[in-house]
């Protein structure tokens, strides 16, 4: 059955495509899909151009059938051959046939970046984010339609209780309810915007879209009527620049001033032929920035540039830069297969994106595609082009510059993660390295250049746009610009922080959004990662909590108090004992809760999940109250508060009153239908800001926070006692920095620490953390700073105060360190007798044992930094002196200072341990005698003397004369005597013939005996010895 479509949904395209402005249509409705046919017929009739191109996007299944698909072969054929009749034909089949459509998978959204269509479908409400909204949106031209198609709803509140796939991700064990704010906000911000209409699956318009009631068609714009003065400034241009080749056949194909001046910008640094130039092109989506660089790339060429590369995330975001090239070659009168050739590429993920142009008109000149990680083929190249540098990782887009020309091209208001970091990091480095290099004197020749554009003039639409400010103000994107001025900066002490309810902020009144607004600008200014799906983890995830530092209000005035700082807190912990071991076994981390999985990961320890805490997700300060105390005071009093040293004690003693069922705009209960109900914001709503005193704190044990390791950021945490328990070892892809995670107990009584520590529970985590890093300074953190590398480690460098009772029992362990040779080697190093590389091997062995606080030895911050550095890192003094700015000989000096204090202590405690341990030479020690020679000579006389007289006292004994007694022979004498004449002889003997015992003479035989067979031998081997020798 034929119906007649109402006439205001024809005048909405109809006017759109008169004033080039996009208009939008929310179908609800299970048969919604058969109207895309409709709002597509009555947009082709109203475009001059031909058919406009369809970008279909869907989560998973487009529902396109297989037996249809066939039918769609049957209807293929019957057209060629003619045999078609369409009045019988299925209109959606033959829609689908007719070609022209680009389906995009929601995961694959990147693919369309830098793309335009006519019309654009959005299924699968469920699987929309804020960002797909953004990327998808921008992609349409002006003119085209957004048509965003919804399954049917008994009412549209029903939109705000609607499960989105997203919420999977912001459940947590003890937070599972995830709210629907930010569908409530995006269903009343459709009501505010002019071009959008909502109607059903038969394109009748629901009341909520009551604007509607008054459109009348817009009048066909004359010729006649004059131009716009910045038209006619573009006029001027091109005819100023008519004859200038090859400026002027470029700048006749563009469409805006903004866009004219880009194009000069970018000819200059091509024409200077210096090759020292930064051009970068900021602009929002839709102004015409990859045009500007194609139509660059084709005057460089005609400039004789021969090698210019060109990286984007994918060749498919490049398709409008190689077609502004292809004209800018027609501008220039290159013709296609004469002068040169547009390479496909052969690759199916690339579907068939144009990746290379090769020209042969003056010479071989190339213009080719990489992808952004391939920087090592750069190595001739004259001209490198990056677009879409916002969706590069930051870190990537560094490694790609280099001495040739650049020019950058790149989104600002965040539509990708990494938008701002480019602008806020990148881009403020090569202003500073310019300013520098401009101010010295050589720098004006070696130096690079840095120039900065931005395109505000929209090209793909026409200014005005109702559809870009709609998404603008829902997604809170174009703010980084209108940072609300602060009238005064009081001090930090008089300003207070309070708790934002979210209900309020989200429910679309005219100062709740006043005030997101500004909220959010404080986001995009001091953060470099953001997208605009923080505004929908705001809004829904249930374990988050916006806290605002006010100044003091003015109850006088009747306007908003000056926002100083933003905190987002996320509640995190309560998991149960059972969840955190299977989570362990199974090395899986759910969603949500960072710092509690990662704590039970690092130290696989499961009592911690069960602990309540908080994560600090952001902290953001105005960029004019930037370090004046006011972030560090807004920390401290949510430290307290957390604490509950904010609530008076009578708040805290009354139990919580059990809090009413959280009530939903739910009109829809009184069963009106679709057609009849009427939605608006909701009156019965708590006031938007809370005093810290009128609310209960949450009972926390710990406050945490994750982010991007710098040195400003850590010291900033270290200041409020947060000390860290985990450092990624692999750099973030985003940003090139580590991940840190730090924490901070909170007087809690429900936790026993041992030990009076400022840690408490955390302090023996902290001190393995400690060891583990100290561990990986040589492998995973060896490039870090060392400053950086300091502050994490907070070493004890001060030892004044140190008793030596107290060494941690490091005598103990003194022979497993070292050997009784190393410290010979370390003596002759600290006595100049050896070069520092014979005791390189000792260095790390000492660092560790000295950051450990085993050696009670007190350094400067530069002794400690240069033993970190040579010993923790293994860093070159080479290394060191570009690090530390210090001269080589200063580095060695006070590495050997340190080294003799080591020596000087190990020396102390050690001596007699090593003494005992070397092999040592017997030595004859010379030392006189305590007797003189004279007194020893006397002493030895006299021992002869008494040894004499002792023998000759022996001697005389009558005992031993005994034997030689005469006995019984007086005769025999006297007769000897008289035989000599009575005289004796002259010898004085007297033979007498003795007669002892037989006993005696029959012993004395004997002996007799044994000493005359001693004589024969000695005889024999005389004898036997002479014969031997004869």
């Amino acid at each position: 059955m034929r119906k007649k479509v109402d006439e205001r949904i024809r005048t909405l395209i109809e006017n759109g495509v008169k004033t080039r402005h996009r208009s939008m249509f929310i179908v609800i409705g299970d048969k919604s899909r058969d109207q895309i046919v409709n709002l597509h017929y009555m947009l082709s009739k109203s475009v001059v151009k031909s058919r406009p191109t369809v970008l279909w996007c869907y989560k998973d299944k487009l529902e396109l059938s297989s037996h249809k698909k066939k039918r769609a072969k049957q209807i293929k054929k019957y057209m060629q051959r003619g045999l078609l009749d369409p009045e019988r034909a299925d209109p959606f089949s033959l829609f689908v046939e007719t070609g022209g459509i680009t389906y995009c998978l929601y995961k694959d959204s990147e693919r369309i970046l830098g793309n335009t269509f006519g019309m654009c479908i959005l299924q699968d409400f469920e699987a929309l984010t804020p960002n797909l909204l953004a990327r998808t949106i921008e992609t349409v031209e002006g003119g085209g339609l957004i048509v965003l198609l919804l399954r049917s709803l008994s009412s549209l509140t029903s939109l705000y209780t609607m499960v989105m796939d997203v919420h999977e991700r912001f459940r947590t064990e003890s937070h599972s309810q995830a709210s629907g704010r930010f569908n409530e906000r995006f269903l009343l911000s459709l009501a505010s915007c002019k071009a959008c209409v909502i109607m059903d699956d038969e394109l009748n318009i629901l009341p909520i879209s009551s604007h509607m009631k008054s459109i009348t068609p817009v009048p066909v714009k004359e010729d006649s009527e004059g131009l716009l003065e910045a038209e006619q400034d573009l006029k001027n241009l091109k005819e100023q620049l008519h004859d200038d080749f090859p400026v002027g056949p470029l700048i006749r194909k563009c469409c805006t001033l903004d866009q004219g001046k880009a194009v000069i910008t970018f000819l200059d640094a091509i024409l200077d032929k210096t090759l020292r130039s930064t051009v970068a092109l900021l602009a929002s989506r839709g102004r015409g920035k990859s045009a500007a660089l194609g139509l660059s790339i084709s005057g460089a060429i005609a400039a004789g540039y021969s090698n210019i590369f060109v990286t984007a995330p994918s060749p498919e975001n490049l398709k409008t830069l190689f077609e502004f090239v292809c004209k800018g070659f027609d501008a220039l009168e290159y013709k296609e297969h004469l002068d040169y050739d547009v390479v496909k590429s052969a690759n199916p993920e690339f579907k068939r994106a144009t990746v290379r142009i090769n020209i042969y008109k003056q010479h071989r000149q190339t213009i080719q595609y990489i992808q952004p990680h391939e920087h090592e083929k750069l190595s001739q190249v004259e001209l490198l082009v990056v677009d879409e540098a916002a969706a590069i990782p930051l870190p990537v887009v560094k490694s790609l510059l280099g001495p040739y020309l650049v020019f950058l091209s790149s989104t600002v208001n965040g539509y990708e993660g990494t938008g701002r970091s480019l602008s806020l990091k990148l881009l403020q480095q090569l202003e500073e390295q310019s300013q520098m290099s401009a101010k010295s004197v050589e720098g004006s020749l070696s130096g690079r250049l840095f120039k900065k554009i931005e395109l505000s003039e929209s090209i793909r639409y026409a200014s005005g746009d109702p559809i870009e400010s709609w998404l603008h103000a829902l997604l809170c994107l174009d703010i980084a610009n209108s940072i609300p001025n602060i009238t005064r900066l009081p001090p930090p002490g008089e300003c207070d922080l309070y708790y934002v309810n979210r209900d309020t902020l989200f429910s679309y009144h005219k100062d709740s959004e006043l005030f997101l607004q500004r909220m959010m600008a404080l986001y995009v200014a001091s953060h470099y990662k953001n997208s605009p799906n923080d505004l929908l983890l705001m809004a829904d995830a249930p374990a988050h909590h916006l806290f605002v530092f006010l100044g003091p209000v003015d109850e006088s005035k009747n306007q908003l108090p000056d926002i100083f700082c933003v905190i987002q807190v996320c509640l995190e912990g309560q998991i149960s004992r059972k969840s955190a071991i299977k989570s362990l076994s199974d090395g899986h981390q759910p969603f949500g809760d960072q710092i509690p999985w990662k704590f039970c990961e690092q130290f696989q320890d499961t009592v911690f999940p069960s602990l309540s805490g908080a994560r600090i997700v952001r902290i953001a300060t105005h960029p004019s109250a930037m370090r004046l105390g006011y972030g560090s005071t807004a920390v401290e009093l949510l430290t307290r508060y957390f604490e509950g040293q904010l609530t008076p004690i009578s708040e805290v003693d009354v139990e919580n009153a059990p809090e009413s069922p959280h009530v939903r705009v739910t009109e829809a209960a009184e069963k009106v239908s679709l057609l009849e109900e009427n939605i608006k914001p909701r009156t019965d709503l708590p006031p938007l800001l809370l005093h810290l005193r009128e609310r209960r704190p949450e009972k926390l044990h710990y406050i945490g926070v994750s982010f991007g390791l710098t040195l400003d950021l850590f010291r900033f945490w270290r200041k409020h006692k947060f000390a860290p328990f985990y450092i990624g070892q692999i750099p973030s892809t985003v940003t090139g920095e580590h991940t840190c995670m730090v924490l901070k107990p909170l007087n809690n009584d429900d936790i026993e620490a041992s030990g009076s520590d400022q840690w408490g529970f955390f302090g023996p985590f902290y001190q393995d953390f400690r060891q583990r890093f100290t561990r990986l300074l040589g492998c995973s953190f060896r490039a870090m700073e060392y400053k950086l590398a300091m502050s994490v480690l907070d070493p004890k460098i001060n030892f004044t105060e140190f008793e030596p009772a107290t060494s941690n029992g490091f005598l103990k362990s003194f022979s497993e360190i070292l050997t009784p040779y190393d410290m010979k080697r370390l003596e002759a190093y600290t006595n100049n007798l050896a070069d520092f590389h014979m005791i390189l091997d000792l260095v790390p062995i000492l660092a560790h044992q000295y950051f450990r606080e085993k050696l009670p030895v007190t350094l400067s911050y530069a002794q400690a930094s240069v033993l970190l550095c040579i010993g923790l890192q293994n860093q070159n003094v080479s290394h060191i002196e570009g690090e530390t700015k210090l001269e080589r000989q200063q580095i060695l000096s006070l590495f050997i200072k340190v080294l003799k204090k080591f020596y000087k202590y190990l020396y102390g405690i050690a001596s007699k341990e090593i003494d005992s341990t070397l092999p040592r030479l017997k030595e004859i020690v010379m030392e006189p005698h305590t007797i003189s020679v004279d007194e020893d000579l006397n002493e030895a006389a006299k021992e002869v003397k008494d040894g004499m007289k002792a023998k000759m006292d022996g001697m005389l004994n009558p005992e031993l004369l005994q034997q030689f007694a005469i006995l019984d022979r007086e005769a025999d004498f006297e007769n000897a005597l008289q035989n000599g004449g009575g005289k004796i002889p002259s010898s004085g003997l007297v033979s007498v013939k003795s007669s002892g015992n037989k006993v005696e003479k029959h012993a004395k035989q004997k002996e007799s005996h044994k000493s005359g067979k001693k004589r024969n031998k000695e005889d024999g081997g005389s004898k036997s010895s002479k014969k031997r020798k004869s």
